[in-house]
């Protein structure tokens, strides 16, 4: 998928609008708590004002519905962001009308604008061509590097990318290298390890995988339901029960494609999902009957790490367990160390299991984190993504 990335354009003078993801979490004192997304942006930031470009930076911040909400203004986002940076951001308290408009002439070459949360216009989500064209009549190119938002056609990344001129920034870029690079021409043996709670989420994920992969590791909430479609009985586990026959479909497609679809052989069972629930691991046709799966077993752990030891690509989306408490994480912590101990590309699909990589203390061996969990889940299942699709082909 070749699109244009910022080094193909000349933007030196230029007006550049950058559609970031600045979506971070915040305390209550309004500080930002976790900056990777943040520093993800980065490279591609520094190289615009490097080059100076007129760097207009936009991003939305959680869900605030169409209306200004006091407690997701991007403030506490320009305070990290130009620490980061070493250079001052000048920040705006609105993302179109007069006031911008005057922020953006005033803007200098190789300087920072940050506009407002997107999201206090409903039109930002509604991808309202209005909306969009205000937003582009502030720039001159669009750089979008916000992989997390490129699922959806919004206005900053789809309605404006049909206005201005649109390309990849660095993020973006190397984004969409890694996942086209697992999906297209993966090392062998393929490994993919799917999680989570539910496999309504990832059901385009596993049959678009079960055309490419060697093996499929099955793991969380969603391992209950395959279970259920292999006769065991589970006590009281979280269960999709519309879904049992698709599982039996999956696992009998993986049986025609020559696929090793391995399920769990020990689980953790406990009375409740609590911290301090007596849990204890048994084999997965031993559940009794008020136990609640809520983790991979012991056994579990060592037959799936094996199998990535001699794996030359892994891609893992969605937790093993109830990672969050400590008598349910030795699954996924348990993958995730054996992930980074491989020789192989390792790649993670945001989300969970972005989460629990760091928590594991081994983000640091992984090839790839994908900074998008909803768009690397599409990517994954074979979809095209309309802010990838807007960008400017080489």
């Amino acid at each position: 998928m070749a699109k244009k990335t910022v080094r193909d354009v000349n933007v030196s003078g230029k007006k550049v609008l950058v559609r970031v993801d600045f979506n971070v979490p915040l305390d209550k004192e309004g500080r930002v708590t976790d900056d990777t997304r943040i520093k993800a942006a980065m490279p591609t930031i520094k190289y615009l004002a490097g080059e100076k470009a007129r760097v207009i930076l936009m991003s939305h911040l959680g869900r605030p519905k169409g209306q200004v909400n006091e407690s997701y203004r991007l403030d506490a986002v320009a305070v990290r962001l130009e620490q980061l940076l070493g250079a001052p951001v000048r920040k705006v308290d609105d993302c179109i009308g007069e006031q911008v408009r005057q922020a953006v002439d005033e803007l200098g070459e190789g300087e920072v604008l940050l506009l407002e949360n997107l999201r206090f216009y409903p039109g930002e989500e509604k991808n309202e061509p209005g909306f969009a064209r205000q937003l582009a009549s502030l720039g001159d190119i669009l750089v979008n590097d916000a992989f997390g938002t490129a699922h959806r056609a919004h206005a900053s990344n789809y309605g404006v990318a049909q206005l201005l001129p649109a390309v990849a920034g660095f993020l973006m870029e190397k984004e969409i290298t890694m996942l086209s690079q697992v999906l297209g021409s993966p090392g062998r043996p393929f490994v993919a390890i799917m999680g989570g709670a539910k496999v309504s989420d990832k059901i385009g994920v596993i049959d678009n995988l079960l055309t490419k992969v060697d093996v499929l590791l099955i793991g969380g909430g969603m391992a209950n339901t395959f279970f259920k479609a292999g006769g065991l009985d589970i006590g009281k586990s979280l269960l999709e029960s519309d879904k049992v026959e698709l599982a039996g479909q999956l696992m009998q497609k993986a049986e025609e494609k020559r696929v090793q679809l391995l399920l769990p052989v020990d689980v953790v069972v406990a009375p409740a999902v609590s911290p301090d629930a007596d849990a204890r691991a048994v084999p997965v046709n031993a559940v009794p009957e008020g136990g609640m799966i809520l983790d991979i077993g012991p056994q579990t752990v060592q037959q799936f790490s094996d199998r990535l030891k001699n794996a030359a690509t892994v891609v893992w989306n969605g937790p093993l367990g109830v990672f969050e408490m400590e008598p349910f994480a030795h699954g996924t912590m348990g993958i995730a160390r054996a992930l980074a101990d491989s020789q192989a590309v390792t790649v993670i699909g945001g989300g969970d299991s972005a989460a629990a990589v760091e928590k594991a203390g081994v983000a640091g061996r992984i090839t790839h984190i994908s900074t998008g969990g909803g768009a690397s889940l599409k990517f994954l299942e074979g979809k095209e993504l309309p802010g990838v699709a807007a960008l400017q082909d080489k």
